[in-house]
């Protein structure tokens, strides 16, 4: 856990010598900051932004909560300690792995490949939310801006936007019934990585159509309140590029972002900010008042949420010892600690 602050501590002091370290930008920013945390709308609006992070978080915890059931039944409350934890653990982990770990782990449920194909059904959907959302404004931008003049390269570009999310809606609505059948077929245990991928996603096909729409409607109402953020966040630091616009330009922001890599949620600090200021740069929009809402956008939905989530590291600990999971991560004590492994192999 130290070395998390102190990854995050450097990560900051990193940002800070880059930005406010030039003189003139420094000045700049913190002029900005300034007139934006004294001026009585723009606070307003801050404030608004900060109120609709649990409302965030809850419409996750509730699709997760959904998802779950297929595995095991669980409350509200425990599906958002799940999320809140899982963003705490995945703070530093590659493509937030650790959100996996988390969810499953306080599941009591042994079924353990059919929890991370539910917490995969629920990322799945919100990047097909994403993805939707995101052509829009990508491709808006990518035809007016990129292609223009080019009218046979705009029409293949359009065409393959379609096809993308054509796509990903068939993956989402019928490729758990694919996966389920390879998962029955006799030579599917011949091959060890495939047998394995197939059994943690046949369970994606016990989920009704219904239940699907339900998934990717709470993946939307979440992916709405996170762009509301992200336009309040805008207009408190003076971006004013018109509602549609700017709702392109934030959709398409959050397509780029989405497309990157993730090694960690620190390191997901720059990939939304260099979109966001190439997409709004094409509206004529400052960077910085566009960096710093950006920024702002992290820290109250990511970094905060994280930090608040230390408290439930000691409790899952506790948890996992009085669980009946507790013989899978605790190796026993005495003799046959030392002298044979437990016959039921660690939890990994």
């Amino acid at each position: 856990m130290a070395a998390k602050i102190g990854i995050l501590a450097l990560t900051l002091a990193v940002l800070y010598d880059a930005v406010l370290g030039a003189p003139a930008v420094g000045v700049a920013w913190r002029g900005l900051l300034a007139r934006t945390l004294t001026d009585g709308p723009a606070r307003w609006l801050l404030l608004v932004a900060m109120v609709l992070v649990p409302l965030n978080w809850g419409l996750e915890a509730r699709k997760w909560q959904i998802l779950a059931r297929r595995v095991e039944p669980i409350g509200f409350g425990a599906a958002a300690r799940a999320v809140v934890l899982g963003l705490t653990l995945g703070f530093s982990t590659p493509n937030r792995v650790g959100d996996y770990a988390a969810r499953v782990l306080l599941l009591r449920s042994r079924r353990r490949a059919d929890a991370v194909g539910a917490v995969f059904l629920g990322r799945f959907a919100q990047l097909v939310v994403t993805v939707g959302a995101g052509s829009v404004g990508a491709g808006y931008f990518l035809l007016n801006y990129h292609l223009r003049g080019f009218p046979l390269v705009q029409a293949a570009a359009a065409t393959g936007l379609v096809v993308v999310n054509a796509a990903l809606l068939a993956a989402l609505f019928f490729g758990g019934r694919v996966a389920a059948a390879l998962a029955g077929l006799p030579g599917a245990r011949r091959w060890p990585v495939i047998g394995r991928w197939t059994r943690g996603a046949a369970i994606l096909g016990a989920y009704s159509p219904r239940e699907l729409a339900a998934t990717l409607a709470w993946s939307g109402a979440r992916y709405v309140v996170f762009a509301g953020q992200f336009g309040l966040l805008l207009t408190a630091f003076g971006v004013s590029c018109g509602p549609a616009a700017g709702a392109l330009a934030v959709t398409g922001t959050f397509l780029l972002k989405s497309l990157v890599p993730s090694l960690s949620a620190l390191t997901d600090v720059g990939a939304r900010e260099l979109s966001a200021v190439h997409f709004f740069g094409l509206l004529g929009q400052a960077p910085l008042p566009v960096l710093s809402a950006s920024l702002c956008l992290w820290l109250l939905n990511i970094a905060l949420p994280s930090a608040a989530g230390l408290v439930l590291v000691p409790q899952l600990r506790l948890w996992l010892r009085r669980s009946p999971l507790a013989h899978l991560t605790h190796r026993p004590k005495g003799r046959q600690a030392a002298g044979r492994a437990p016959e039921t192999p660690p939890l990994n």
